[in-house]
């Protein structure tokens, strides 16, 4: 079976990929270039979701020790501390979970985008 890790930035991703059967052997390396988001792990996860088992580990809890900073070594540490159950995981809601909970933040948007336009047009009236 084979792992990956990757590690996510605004503008590149670095991929690690590693046989558990074993992985004493040099990891697979790519480096991908990616257009930035607000979060930059959702449009990855969202891409991988239908082909893959995914985790998600944040960056804080499983950062590597001051002054280790590689990117190809944080996404082959990811790989590593997960094979050894070692790695901190974050929940992600299902798609259903995900449809529901986008429900009261599209409509707040939406009550913000409507109030934003009405203080608009008063402004213009008003003003004219």
């Amino acid at each position: 079976m084979k792992v990956a890790g990757i590690d996510v930035h605004k503008k590149v991703l670095m991929a690690v990929v590693v046989d558990a059967s074993t992985p004493e052997e040099k990891p697979a390396r790519r480096r991908f270039v990616m257009e930035s988001t607000a979060q930059y792990w959702r449009s990855v996860w969202l891409e991988l979701e239908p082909y893959m088992r995914l985790h998600l580990a944040q960056a804080f809890s499983n950062r590597a020790p001051r002054g280790r900073k590689h990117d190809f070594k944080d996404a082959e540490r990811l790989v590593r501390r997960l094979i050894a159950n070692e790695l901190i995981l974050s929940f992600v809601p299902n798609d259903e979970q995900r449809i529901w909970r986008s429900m009261p933040r599209m409509k707040l948007q939406l009550t913000r985008d409507r109030v934003r336009l009405q203080n608009q047009i008063e402004c213009l009236v008003t003003s004219v």
